[in-house]
């Protein structure tokens, strides 16, 4: 009889009390374990190339550029491209020196790479962000990108010594080739912006 008891009391030991709960207990807030907030595509490419060894310094710089677009005598929209020394296509762009504001880089660098000379800068567009190793640095560079209407002589083109060629395309055809994807985005914001007259 006594053993039953025993037994009894052994499982009441173990047995959780109704006002108690056998899920483990929260842990008090500071205590919590908080996940870090996921980084983005730049940084984490920064720390691949740290971790690497032979990045001794990250360098941020701006540069401005614009999409440029004219109407063929049909009323089609066509958009201005250059290609680079390695064959990519893209939009003309530079450095913005100091005391410029990003509008005015934009329209200086198509003067200097396209030979156009007259022109409306109309909206900003966005920005698009590249990166690339230059010796031991890291560069990071923000290009803002305008919307450009060419005006006066459009076929009076003259590209620079390092570009393979400079070409008008019909905005659709310019989207397909253009080399980087976040300004062939760009292009089909511009594109709606002209077709729906929201130049600013």
């Amino acid at each position: 009889m006594a053993k039953n008891n025993k037994n009894k009391d052994h499982n009441q030991k173990n047995r959780p009390a109704n006002n108690q709960s056998s899920k483990p207990k929260t842990p008090p807030a500071d205590q919590k374990r908080h996940r870090p907030n996921p980084m983005n595509p730049i940084k984490r490419g920064a720390e691949k190339l740290f971790r690497r060894g032979g990045i001794q310094e990250v360098v941020r710089e701006l540069t401005a550029g614009g999409i440029i677009y004219r109407r063929n005598n049909r009323g089609g929209i066509e958009i201005l491209l250059i290609q680079d020394a390695k064959d990519r296509w893209t939009i003309p762009k530079g450095h913005i020196e100091e005391g410029e504001k990003p509008d005015e880089t934009a329209e200086r660098e198509i003067m200097e790479e396209t030979g156009l000379q007259k022109m409306n800068v109309h909206a900003h567009l966005g920005k698009v962000n590249f990166r690339y190793r230059r010796q031991d640095s890291l560069v990071l560079i923000t290009m803002h990108v305008y919307l450009v209407e060419a005006l006066g002589d459009t076929n009076k083109l003259r590209k620079e010594s390092w570009m393979n060629d400079i070409k008008w395309f019909p905005a659709t055809e310019a989207f397909d080739i253009i080399e980087y994807d976040d300004i062939g985005k760009l292009v089909l914001l511009a594109m709606k912006r002209i077709r729906s007259g929201q130049l600013k």
